[in-house]
């Protein structure tokens, strides 16, 4: 593993896979504003890597991906350090919702708070059968905010005002019933269903995956009609990558 910095390292193969480990950040993998600033930092190199096909997120520790924000720094705070801290973790959610390519987000153990933040905008989540998942921040006197706003979109408004109201813990059957997470595995089966996903997303045309992500995010924000509109250049844009009519090329000789 390449480390990129003290809370970052990088692991890459010949497929144009590479898994971003966060490290350093204790045994549940917490983020102060070292690890979010860190972690940001390497997404953002890797935002700029025209070859990188799927980025798959993961904690060094096998307890969990991301254990939630920091509290021991959390405590410390007034009205604006507790906005500059808030800001600098909405940030990096961003930063990775945003990336160009596919990225999963590899959940074993505890995903908590502002972790089930950063793996919401993930584009797929991929959990351990026995993982935990909590929105606990109003038993400690704040809301949670930045990045839970994508949970109503996930699992619906009901759901999302359980999860944040109550701070109850689910569990990872529960968290698949409801739409939180794509699929589970036995914890000694997550690498091998996270590399399933990985031989899926492979399998696609790499412009033409890149260019749906896009799309998805753009229609995040669009009336239907809007969203209807604008895929039509999108999909025009397509043929001059090549990809169509090589690809459609092949599939018409295999069919002779």
């Amino acid at each position: 593993m390449q480390m990129l910095n003290s809370h970052c390292g990088i692991d890459r193969d010949s497929r144009g896979v590479a898994t971003l480990t966060i490290c350093n950040a204790g045994p549940l993998n917490i983020l102060n504003s070292a690890v979010i600033d860190a972690v940001r930092e390497g997404l953002t190199q890797l935002a700029a890597d025209d070859e990188l096909r799927v980025l798959i997120i993961a904690g060094e520790s096998g307890r969990s991906l991301i254990g939630g924000a920091d509290i021991k720094e959390m405590a410390t705070l007034d009205q604006a350090s507790a906005e500059r801290f808030i800001t600098g973790l909405g940030n990096l959610c961003e930063t990775v919702r945003t990336l160009p390519f596919p990225v999963i987000a590899r959940i074993p153990g505890w995903c908590l708070g502002g972790g089930l933040e950063f793996a919401a905008a993930c584009d797929f989540r991929i959990a351990a059968d026995d993982a935990k998942f909590a929105m606990p921040e109003v038993r400690v006197g704040i809301p949670s905010v930045i990045h839970a706003a994508l949970l109503p979109r996930l699992i619906g408004w009901s759901r999302t005002r359980w999860l944040l109201m109550t701070a109850d813990t689910i569990d990872a059957p529960t968290a698949l019933a409801w739409g939180l997470v794509d699929k589970l595995a036995a914890p000694a089966e997550l690498d091998a269903a996270v590399e399933s996903l990985v031989a899926s997303l492979l399998a696609c045309a790499p412009q033409a995956l890149r260019s749906q992500k896009a799309l998805l995010a753009a229609w995040h924000d669009m009336p239907l009609g809007d969203a209807v509109a604008h895929s039509v250049g999108v999909f025009g844009q397509a043929y001059l990558t090549g990809e169509p009519q090589r690809l459609m090329g092949e599939f018409l000789q295999r069919k002779r």
